[in-house]
């Protein structure tokens, strides 16, 4: 039952995803109310807790960050560590041709490194 449940929002939250990336702003707009909307809960929450007020919040807070690795990933991000590293545009800068093109080198990557693994199952059956 849960299982059904799981994939059934996996689905769902598929075909939105899609049909918004085809309207940035208003994708952006929903993804920024429902942030806030987030954060929004777990502020009144977490003044449910006398302890959480001030310093003790932010000190918890940068443990929880740092011992999840969350830290760097939300504030700067991984591909723009990575993008600034390769001098490469950010994603909203590129055309649709230049990201459908990554996406075609990415799959015949993906596709290459799959071969090379059956090769290798294959050469390990016959050395043993």
């Amino acid at each position: 039952m849960v299982h059904r449940i799981v994939v059934f929002f996996d689905k769902l939250e598929d075909k939105i995803r899609i049909r918004l990336s085809h309207k940035p702003i208003l994708y952006s707009i929903i993804g920024g109310i429902g942030i806030v909307l987030f954060w929004k809960g777990v502020w009144e929450t977490a003044e449910l807790f006398p302890v959480l007020y001030g310093p003790v919040s932010v000190v918890l807070g940068t443990v929880i960050l740092l011992l999840t690795g969350l830290m760097v990933s939300f504030f700067i991000g991984d591909s723009i560590i990575i993008s600034g590293f390769k001098k490469e545009k950010k994603l909203v800068e590129k055309t649709e041709s230049e990201v459908a093109s990554e996406q075609y080198e990415m799959s015949y990557i993906a596709a290459e490194l799959e071969h090379i693994e059956d090769e290798l199952a294959d050469m390990r059956k016959h050395t043993k």
